[in-house]
């Protein structure tokens, strides 16, 4: 009979266990930085991953959405199917983006599995953002050209029980990278 390999004979294969690290913060926290030396080190030590992040999935699969609550909503479903697959065969995938709700993260939670989540709180305040602010959003938002813009006039609810809390204003990239892999070496 003709089946789908299922997740275990893919894992077995990679020899290693999918899952999503969920990266959550405000535009110019960190999370792709972050994500990015997460996914170096994680190579370096022979696993596959992938990255997702909200600048290359918009000018892609989510083209066209905008930033109202239910655009984001629909953001957030389709980012998260995609990283539902993507563990499913086994790859670790570091999801970055702001996910400005509980609501929205809750959803990410529930399509990908709690046991599959790991949600990774990347604090910085408003103000470290705007200064590390190299596109210029925060300073558009301010002067109205950007529309419900996450931290000036769309809201950002802290993450009431993240797996991780990152203050990257207190911490080298190499301390937030290192935070990460011993909760995923003690949770895994």
């Amino acid at each position: 009979m003709n089946t789908i390999l299922q997740r275990e004979e893919k894992e077995k294969l990679l020899t290693q266990k999918g899952i999503a690290i969920w990266m959550t913060g405000l535009s110019g926290s960190g999370k792709t930085t972050i994500g990015i030396a997460l996914e170096k080190e994680l190579h370096s030590k022979g696993l596959l991953t992938q990255i997702l992040d909200g600048d290359i999935i918009r000018e892609g699969i989510n083209k066209g959405l905008g930033f109202s609550n239910e655009e984001r909503k629909e953001n957030i479903r389709r980012i998260a199917e995609v990283t539902k697959l993507f563990v499913n065969c086994g790859i670790i995938t570091i999801c970055c983006f702001v996910s400005p709700t509980e609501e929205i993260r809750t959803i990410a939670k529930t399509i990908i599995g709690e046991k599959d989540f790991v949600e990774v709180f990347i604090n910085a305040s408003l103000e470290v953002c705007e200064q590390r602010d190299v596109k210029g959003l925060y300073t558009k938002a301010r002067k109205g050209e950007i529309k419900d813009f996450t931290g000036i006039n769309a809201p950002y609810e802290v993450p009431m029980h993240p797996a991780i809390e990152i203050r990257t204003n207190e911490k080298s990239e190499e301390d937030c990278v290192k935070m990460i892999l011993e909760y995923l070496e003690r949770h895994n």
